[in-house]
């Protein structure tokens, strides 16, 4: 890995001077608004948020500065034990947290708190090799330089536990805090107050809320929020798991984002929506997704990207649904989309195509990714899809005949006919597939890529010879 010393600083007298200046600005609206201080949030490679704050009075010493932390955090599990890779471990070296004041937004759901996620710097005032979120943006770039954007956001999907000492947050019991059917409105009048001041608390917050309803699984619920840019998108997802967090302690519940909250039950996914763009000199922004002479609509870029996606599916997964538990959830006949196959509105599909309404679809058309989950890092996830997606875009890559059944109900031969694989049913198969994936290991960087997979095996190891109670146990309050 390159030293910090051998790469050209992000962070010289200038920059830091603008950074300060405008953080001495933004600190005086802060203290008027009974903000006392700013939680810095990154995303770890394990997918659990991590933080460090600062009184409103430092957060221009912070903009400037930074904040120490030290890089072992990327090497942490989900149980907080540490194992070491190639390029991260052990307990010298320091970084830097700056928090990107362009997302800086008082936390409505944490009276008293502000957030802003964090770039991570080396001491020199490089961007650090590991760090997911300038991962994601150089990804964004790479893209851009060839013309394209990307819009995209996350569903998020939790389930609600009644907090109370003896089931729900300790790490053990679950007891789902509604009872009415799937999908019924029992749920949202069981929970009406909850819902109604999360609501209140994320509109406070600046995420514009799609929609809100009562999902499958017992206490299930999900959330849809506005496409943005990548980077944007992966923000608002912390910024909305947090404020559910949060919201849900203040009514005395406990909010579980695992992929599998109970061994027998269906699990929570972090499916991704996201649709490619093309700026028209003439019209404007363009979806690539929409308006084309490819499948059901698409344009040839934005079938190529679709095919990049599903080509490397596998090696995503690594990074999409990163953990032991992903693969409780990813499995057949349960909407988890646990075959590497596409399809118009097919929702066992790993890629569901979405066209929108007749007469939006210029603008609604996009792919939902539906293997992935919250375990993700939703930086490192959308990043990986980018990188697939470009993959795709530069070999021109075609999409397969489109699926319009479960796969599953398919005989194994006539989904060899049909050129439909199982993807991997554990998380062994994932990081063997990632790191021999011809594109993402590249895309990632060998610091980052390595990382990633010492710590799925880390955590394969720590599972190890765990039964499904198990997992899902020690995974339910982690994410």
């Amino acid at each position: 890995m390159e030293t910090s010393l051998d790469v050209q600083p992000v962070l010289d007298a200038g920059e830091r001077a603008g950074r300060g200046a405008r953080a001495a600005e933004l600190a005086k609206d802060l203290d008027r608004g009974d903000v006392v201080a700013v939680a810095m949030t990154w995303v770890d490679v394990s997918g659990i948020t991590r933080t460090k704050a600062v009184p409103v009075a430092r957060l221009e010493h912070a903009a400037s500065w930074g904040v120490g932390m030290s890089p072992v955090f990327d090497v942490f599990l989900l149980d907080d034990s540490i194992v070491s890779g190639r390029y991260v471990g052990g307990p010298t070296g320091d970084l830097r947290l700056h928090p990107d004041l362009d997302r800086l937004v008082p936390l409505a759901a944490l009276p008293g708190w502000a957030w802003a996620p964090a770039d991570r710097f080396t001491q020199e005032g490089a961007e650090y090799p590991v760090d997911a979120r300038a991962t994601l943006r150089r990804e964004v770039a790479r893209l851009a330089g060839q013309g394209f954007s990307v819009r995209a956001a996350f569903e998020i999907e939790w389930a609600v536990s009644d907090g109370d000492d003896e089931s729900g947050g300790d790490g053990e019991d679950f007891t789902p805090a509604c009872n009415g059917p799937a999908y019924g409105m029992t749920r949202i009048s069981e929970l009406s107050g909850y819902l109604r001041d999360l609501l209140k608390a994320l509109a406070a917050s600046g995420v514009s809320v799609d929609q809100i309803h009562p999902e499958y699984a017992e206490g299930q619920l999900e959330l849809s929020v506005a496409a943005a840019d990548p980077v944007g998108a992966a923000d608002t997802a912390v910024l909305v798991r947090e404020t559910i967090r949060a919201v849900s302690f203040e009514h005395g519940l406990a909010a579980s984002f695992s992929p599998k909250v109970l061994a027998g039950s269906v699990g929570n996914g972090g499916h991704v929506h996201l649709s490619l763009w093309r700026d028209d000199p003439a019209e404007g922004p363009v979806n690539l997704m929409s308006g084309g002479d490819g499948p059901y609509g698409m344009s040839a870029a934005g079938e190529a990207f679709a095919a990049g996606i599903l080509d490397h599916l596998p090696a995503l997964l690594a990074v999409g649904a990163p953990s032991v538990a992903s693969y409780l959830r990813l499995v057949p006949s349960h909407w988890a989309g646990a075959f590497a196959c596409w399809g118009l509105e097919n929702r066992e599909a790993a890629l569901r195509f979405v066209t929108g309404a007749l007469g939006e679809r210029a603008s609604a058309a996009n792919l939902e990714v539906k293997p992935f989950d919250s375990s993700a890092n939703p930086y490192l996830a959308l990043a990986g899809l980018l990188a697939a997606g470009r993959a795709g875009i530069a070999g021109e890559a075609a999409l397969p005949a489109p699926v319009d059944v479960d796969p599953a109900t398919l005989d194994p031969g006539e989904r060899a006919d049909l050129g439909i694989s199982a993807l991997p049913s554990s998380l062994a198969e994932s990081v063997a597939a990632f790191e021999s994936d011809p594109v993402l290991p590249v895309a990632f960087g060998e610091a980052l890529s390595d990382t990633i997979a010492t710590v799925r095996r880390g955590e394969l190891a720590l599972f190890e010879g765990a039964s499904p109670e198990e997992i899902a146990a020690t995974t339910r309050w982690r994410h």
